[in-house]
């Protein structure tokens, strides 16, 4: 029986449904993403990591440890954090996540959005988070992969609180308006690329 015009068959309708796991992690064997560990007790330490996956290289690390962030910092981004990232993934057609106690798993890109804010807000002032959490949800999702981009390069590590691309980011995103976060010759510095498919085709390539 032909089908009328608009509908859909039950395998093309399958067909679309993007399977992820955790905030949009394909699911599909040893995937780049990050894993984010949040203790029960109040006191832990939330343990942001990167999982490189298949794209490690033989001579590195599949593992690198990004930040550990005092549970209060936490406590202050992550509902903010959390529906940035649903927003983005309910855009491409992906199903809403939550964050819990345990372990948590976060798209690449997305993860590296996320270590940006975290590393602004490890050594910050507990009443300047707000503001630095309002200045990184006014970012493009391409400056926050520039400016991880950059910071991993040499200040990248769970030891590097407080050096070099990590402190100018709690100045960045804490001490000054948006409006003056990114200066015309650094924005100018950044390639522009054209977005491509990266990361099940939903965010755009990170060629940084």
């Amino acid at each position: 029986m032909a089908k009328k015009a608009g509908q859909q068959t039950v395998s093309e309708a399958s067909a679309k449904v993007v399977h992820t796991l955790g905030f949009g992690v394909p699911a599909i064997s040893d995937p780049h993403h990050f894993k984010i560990v949040i203790p029960k007790a109040n006191t832990g330490k939330v343990h942001i990591s990167e999982y490189l996956g298949m794209q490690a290289a033989s001579n590195e690390s599949s593992i690198v440890d990004r930040v550990l962030l005092e549970r209060q910092r936490w406590t202050v981004i992550r509902s903010e954090v959390q529906r940035a990232f649903n927003a983005r993934l309910a855009a491409h057609g992906i199903k809403p996540n939550a964050w819990k106690v345990g372990e948590n798993l976060v798209d690449r890109l997305l993860g590296k959005e996320l270590c940006v804010l975290a590393w602004a807000v490890e050594q910050m002032e507990l009443e300047k988070i707000p503001v630095a959490t309002r200045n990184w949800l006014a970012l493009r999702p391409e400056e926050r992969w520039w400016l991880f981009g950059m910071t991993a390069m040499s200040t990248g590590g769970v030891l590097d609180a407080g050096k070099g691309w990590r402190e100018a980011l709690k100045h960045a995103l804490g001490d000054v308006a948006q409006s003056e976060l990114l200066s015309p010759r650094a924005r100018s510095s950044k390639p522009q690329t054209e977005v491509t498919n990266v990361s099940l085709g939903l965010f755009g390539d990170d060629t940084i």
